[in-house]
């Protein structure tokens, strides 16, 4: 159906200005960063076709006007890094009519290497897009989203929970954004906000490939250092990026957090039962490392006792 409606739209010549304006005013509108490819492109397109009216930020001309043609979608230029066009988008959105329920904060990119090797303007570029980005996005359109009362949801990952060899750059950007969605919730909470995370486990996107051709770079560099070895494993395993499923699951869990009258703060999607037993396994390690041999640790029966209070506040 979503095809047949981009055909008929393409026939016409429809233009996706006219588009928006023939909107409803009454539907509620839902802005979504890095909405060209990937998790950024399902949610998009899931929300459109329930109903809701998408601004889908891209930054490439050609992936505005692709994303202008699907029902209930008006892309907007937005590169997270760039002020003016977080600026610009405020005023589009205002513009618009519809006010503003949801932010999706989906934009995102990846940098897998040696931190001791991973050079500083990297970093920088790294925590410029995946915190700063959200940053600079939920600020802006904070008045917005506290007339309605409405939702932000933040896409994390389950790199925000775990960390390991290699994956430090983008785990630190993660556990950052954790941590910022957190205060956010603690903060917006008392004004009728709702804050969620979501922490997606592997599943294809072209994050996934752009950060194959990264990896494959940063393997070239550590030719000769300790790290050789390791790193070739590493460019052999981001090659099966593509047998990764698709991220539809991830884009329901940003319909429910966005939608449901009952969001979750924190949706753990996966695609198989190791990543959950790996990423739930290393809450609990933590859990335990922070609780060893000091003066206010706890006995395993208090722990239990808390545990089962947690499930009860949660259900």
């Amino acid at each position: 159906m979503l095809k047949l409606a981009l055909v008929i739209l393409l026939l016409v010549g429809t233009a996706s200005r006219g588009l928006a304006q023939d909107r409803p005013a009454s539907q509620q509108a839902v802005l979504v960063t890095g909405a060209s490819s990937g998790i950024g492109r399902k949610i998009t397109e899931l929300l459109a076709l329930q109903g809701h009216f998408v601004y889908a930020g891209a930054r490439k001309p050609e992936d505005i006007a692709e994303l202008s043609r699907i029902k209930n979608v008006q892309g907007v230029r937005l590169d997270v890094t760039v002020p003016a066009d977080i600026s610009a988008a405020v005023e589009t959105v205002r513009k618009g009519g519809r006010g503003l329920h949801g932010i999706v904060n989906n934009a995102g990119i990846a940098i897998l290497s040696p931190l001791v090797q991973t050079d500083e303007k990297e970093l920088s570029s790294l925590f410029d897009v995946n915190v700063f980005g959200p940053y600079r996005v939920s600020k802006a359109f904070a008045p917005l989203i506290i007339e309605s009362k409405g939702r932000v949801v933040n896409v994390s990952s389950i790199s925000g929970i775990l960390s390991g060899a290699f994956f430090g750059p983008y785990s630190m950007s993660k556990h950052a954004i954790e941590a910022f969605a957190d205060a956010l919730a603690a903060e917006m909470g008392s004004l009728g906000v709702r804050a969620s995370l979501i922490e997606p486990g592997n599943y294809r996107s072209d994050i996934g490939r752009s950060t194959a051709t990264q990896v494959e770079a940063a393997a070239k560099r550590a030719v000769g250092t300790p790290f050789e070895t390791q790193m070739r494993r590493l460019v052999t395993v981001m090659g099966n990026y593509d047998s990764y499923p698709e991220p539809d699951a991830v884009a329901e869990a940003a319909s429910h957090a966005l939608f449901d009258p009952s969001p979750k703060r924190r949706y753990l999607v996966v695609s198989n039962a190791r990543e959950a037993d790996v990423t739930i396994n290393k809450v609990i390690e933590e859990l335990v490392q922070l609780n060893q041999a000091h003066k206010f640790s706890y006995d395993r029966e208090t722990l239990v006792r808390k545990l089962d209070s947690a499930l009860v506040r949660i259900r």
